[in-house]
């Protein structure tokens, strides 16, 4: 049996700066949910100095758990009031190569 491959999910919601605060708070909520899900490994929201954009960088056991957690039910509720404010576009990625200080 082969062994399913982790994902990465980068996904930068766009809103009007007025609702930045509001996009951080219910993302960081939907986070949470996410973190008790089965293959959740880790997410971090990132903030833009431009005031108008959050990417989300999160990292899932394979493109199947992801899968799971995009139709379950509390995070489509979480997703309602993200909509309303933001537009995002959500790319899976293979992991990458990492780079650090020499």
């Amino acid at each position: 049996m082969t062994e399913a491959a982790p994902v990465v999910l980068i996904n930068v919601f766009k809103c009007d700066p007025a609702h930045q605060d509001a996009l951080m708070e219910h993302l960081s909520a939907m986070a949470r949910i996410q973190s008790g899900l089965d293959g959740f490994v880790s997410q971090t929201l990132h903030r833009g100095l431009n005031g108008k954009v959050v990417a989300n960088h999160a990292v899932w056991a394979s493109a199947e758990a992801w899968k799971a957690m995009a139709r379950h039910p509390a995070v489509a509720a979480a997703m309602g009031p993200i909509m309303t404010i933001a537009t995002f576009e959500p790319h899976l990625y293979e992991p990458g190569t990492a780079f650090t200080p020499a």
